[in-house]
């Protein structure tokens, strides 16, 4: 078993940690986290971008779980439509983890801005979306909607991961009509069972760093459960805010990977 803290300083821990923190706290409100701790186990040395992932993967269960419990606690989601949503984004994330294995992650990325770009404009125009809950649909069609979004933002987790808690949140407010607050609670149990679904496929292989797994897990529960225990006392327009600001930053983020990828074989000519 690899711990994963064989000589690594103590700065780069404690870097991690930081990172892991604060990416629990983002995770809580919005999703997102993974902005901040993929690239902060990127920095330990020798990690593979597959250890990483996996650890990454690994770090999240326990920060999505503290966040999901607090918000089932304070906010009583609605478990009809996230327990059913949850177990299809699980097959899902598997699903997407396998494809991970023999995809470049490059080929999913322009589109993924794009649909970011168009994500933070819609909301930024429609400052009244996700203010209040005013369900769509109802019976079947309600939980057919739920069950799609599980299984395409699940494959997606599992595929490529950055900003799955953000496509969530916005998906559940524009396609089901929740408030953010409302969408984000549910969308916390939903994205703990795409973290498990990645980490089923990711055990058997021995990828994960288990001492510095664990470390970002603890860091990942403090963060968890302040970040969920802040959006349920400021509401769903504190969390717009936080949503806005993740956005930019996943489309700055991506964008940037896109442009650095399609520049690289120019360079090399």
């Amino acid at each position: 078993m690899v711990s994963g803290l064989e000589e690594i300083e103590l700065a780069t821990i404690l870097l991690v940690l930081i990172a892991g923190l604060a990416a629990g706290w983002i995770d809580a409100v919005v999703g997102g986290g993974g902005l901040l701790q993929l690239p902060a186990l990127l920095l330990v040395p020798g990690i593979t971008p597959v250890q990483a992932l996996a650890t990454n993967k690994m770090g999240s269960i326990f920060g999505t779980t503290t966040s999901a419990i607090t918000y089932y606690r304070r906010a009583h989601p609605d478990l009809r439509t996230a327990v059913p949503m949850a177990l299809i984004a699980l097959a899902g994330s598997f699903g997407g983890a396998v494809l991970a294995a023999s995809l470049p992650s490059s080929v999913f990325k322009p589109i993924i801005v794009a649909a970011l770009i168009a994500v933070a404009v819609f909301t930024a125009l429609r400052p009244t979306v996700g203010t209040l809950t005013k369900l769509k649909y109802s019976g079947r069609r309600h939980y057919g909607t739920a069950g799609a979004i599980g299984a395409v933002i699940g494959f997606y987790d599992g595929l490529i991961g950055p900003g799955t808690g953000s496509f969530l949140v916005i998906a559940m407010v524009t396609l089901l009509g929740y408030s953010f607050l409302g969408a984000s609670a549910k969308a916390k149990i939903v994205n703990m069972a795409t973290n498990f679904g990645a980490l089923v496929f990711f055990l058997p292989h021995g990828s994960i760093l288990w001492g510095l797994g664990l470390l970002l897990g603890a860091a990942n529960m403090v963060g968890g459960y302040l970040g969920s225990r802040m959006a349920i006392t400021r509401g769903s327009r504190f969390i717009r805010i936080i949503f806005l600001v993740v956005v930019g930053a996943l489309i700055v983020k991506l964008g940037y990977d896109v442009w650095v990828e399609n520049l690289r074989p120019l360079t090399e000519r």
